[in-house]
């Protein structure tokens, strides 16, 4: 999905002629010009969800005190996932290896320190687009509600926009995208976003995204470029735009003072 958004950028928005990016790709012009037609092409569907098996009777709290033994080590002293499969195994664990390698890569990536990440601050007109929830209080037919209240902003001009709804489903989300592009009257080449589950899936290591296909989908529409790198870019990006009031949130993931936000032009659709 992300080879046919990159082709229709090339030829949409910069213009190349389809046999350059035939050439380019290794795809036939016919493919090409069927992916400019389509906007959805076919994709493979799983017919059932993988079975994944857990550890269980008790292998888990062993694992979990094994690899807090080994935090108290030196690094180069600390056993690898297969050396303490192996030693599970040992102990009298039946089952594979993969269920092992799941849990201590979980241990491992909650106990990472996350490591601030910094953008520029300077960006050309139309270049980018930043989006991001926050949670509020209103008050509708005299009973105050929670609501969430999606947040853009251009990075270029800081014009924002704000529109909200009382959850953040993934028809809410592809909603706010559509309001905010026919509000701007326009489409920047790429999007800043976080790591919301109804825009991206999984989250690798390396810091790479595989993103919901139906998110794919919207920036396909719109010939918009999605994030290509993993990091949190929203939090520093809000900090060093206004210290303490960025897209309606402070410094860190609790939402900043009310009276700061820039609520510019709102809507509710609730």
């Amino acid at each position: 999905m992300e080879s046919v958004s990159k082709i229709r950028r090339w030829i949409l928005v910069e213009g190349r002629s389809i046999r350059s990016v035939a050439r380019a790709t290794g795809l036939s012009r016919n493919t090409i010009k069927k992916y400019l037609k389509d906007e959805s092409p076919p994709s493979y569907q799983r017919q059932a969800p993988p079975v994944r098996h857990k550890l269980c009777n008790g292998f888990d709290l062993r694992l979990q005190e094994l690899f807090d033994q080994d935090q108290k080590r030196l690094r180069r002293e600390r056993r690898t996932a297969q050396k303490l499969y192996e030693q599970l195994v040992v102990e009298g664990y039946t089952g594979s290896y993969s269920p092992v390698q799941r849990f201590v890569r979980d241990l491992k990536r909650a106990g990472a320190g996350s490591g601030e990440a910094f953008i520029p601050l300077h960006f050309a007109a139309g270049d980018a687009l930043q989006f991001d929830w926050s949670e509020e209080r209103v008050v509708l037919g005299g009973i105050e509600q929670k609501v969430k209240v999606a947040h853009f902003r251009l990075c270029h001009s800081r014009k924002p926009f704000v529109v909200a709804y009382p959850g953040e489903a993934q028809e809410m989300v592809l909603d706010a995208f559509a309001q905010a592009l026919s509000f701007y009257g326009g489409v920047p080449r790429r999007v800043i976003i976080d790591n919301p589950k109804t825009m991206v899936t999984y989250v690798s290591r390396s810091k790479d995204r595989i993103f919901h296909p139906r998110f794919l989908a919207l920036m396909n529409h719109y010939v918009m470029e999605p994030p290509s790198i993993g990091l949190e870019p929203m939090a520093p990006f809000r900090t060093a735009l206004h210290p303490g009031c960025g897209l309606g949130e402070g410094t860190g993931r609790e939402p900043g003072p009310v009276f700061a936000r820039p609520v510019v032009c709102a809507q509710t659709c609730l």
